[in-house]
């Protein structure tokens, strides 16, 4: 009997992980959880899997506000397996994803310079309580290797110990230690302390709406980045994200490995970090070609 779609997907993964394949067992465990949530964890046999099931799952994934990077990742993992089903003769390969983008776009301009950092990180806020906030948190999350919001709202007291912060990827649950530094340190000492078990000043209390609550704030941050950004003299519009796209991009224009700048984000892939680095490496060929056109 042909295994089912869920259920080939969890034998893949567990391959994957006992072959040391950790990240990709991750990025497959990712893609299968997303499918899961689209079918309401109803499984699916091979055979079943058509362009207008496939055509579905994007349109689900796009009405969340997925962009189609990530739409295309999922689809690229779920084209994968597909493909291994019709390898071993689960089904006759139909092209079900011929309709769907599985390409990557380049991403729209993020990063700053270290320069631009060096002016949101000297501005004067101490009159504006609201803005201070959001740059201490900003600046966190580039200190923190590019750390995303989601997990720096829920860094738990206990996830820092022994001057190192431990912790798990909520996208990928990929499990990430990140050097506790004096600059962190006094950010936090800023701030009494959370009454909380999170560590860091955003979340100072539990809720049953928690995901809302986390949003809103989020939300918040960002308005004031923007406010932030004008007043640097920043071009872009400032958000929690461009931390995390400028850590890639100063770490990579100081010389430092693709590969070990994609550990230290906690990506599945090079490949991914190489989608956040495309306009920093334009850049480069740009003014190398500047140099060359000069020596004519």
């Amino acid at each position: 009997m042909n295994d089912t779609l869920f259920v080939f997907m969890e034998r893949l993964i567990a391959g994957f992980r006992n072959n040391g394949k950790y990240r990709t067992a991750e990025t497959y465990r990712s893609a299968l959880n997303s499918f899961k949530s689209f079918r309401n964890n109803l499984d699916v046999d091979f055979i079943a899997i058509d362009s207008a099931l496939v055509e579905s799952y994007e349109t689900w994934m796009r009405n969340r506000g997925l962009i189609p990077n990530t739409t295309s990742f999922y689809m690229r993992i779920l084209r994968a397996v597909y493909n291994r089903g019709v390898d071993l003769e689960y089904t006759d390969n139909r092209r079900p994803f011929r309709h769907v983008y599985t390409g990557v776009d380049r991403t729209v301009k993020r990063a700053l310079t270290l320069s631009a950092m060096r002016r949101i990180r000297t501005l004067d806020l101490k009159s504006y309580p609201s803005l201070d906030f959001a740059r201490d948190i900003f600046m966190l999350s580039f200190y923190l290797r590019g750390m995303s919001f989601i997990d720096m709202a829920f860094l738990r007291k206990s996830d820092l110990r022994y001057g190192q912060i431990v912790y798990r990827r909520r996208k990928t649950g990929q499990l990430l230690t990140i050097g506790w530094t004096n600059e962190m340190q006094q950010i936090l000492n800023k701030y009494p302390m959370n009454p909380t078990h999170y560590l860091l000043p955003i979340l100072h209390r539990h809720k049953s709406n928690g995901r809302n609550y986390y949003r809103n704030i989020s939300y918040n941050i960002n308005h004031s980045l923007k406010r932030i950004g004008s007043m640097a003299g920043i071009s872009i519009p400032l958000t929690l994200y461009v931390a995390r796209h400028s850590w890639a991009s100063i770490a990579h224009s100081n010389g430092i490995p693709v590969s070990i700048i994609s550990e230290g984000m906690g990506h599945g892939s090079e490949a991914t970090t190489r989608i956040y680095l495309a306009d920093l490496d334009t850049a480069l060929i740009d003014r190398a070609n500047a140099r060359i056109m000069k020596m004519l």
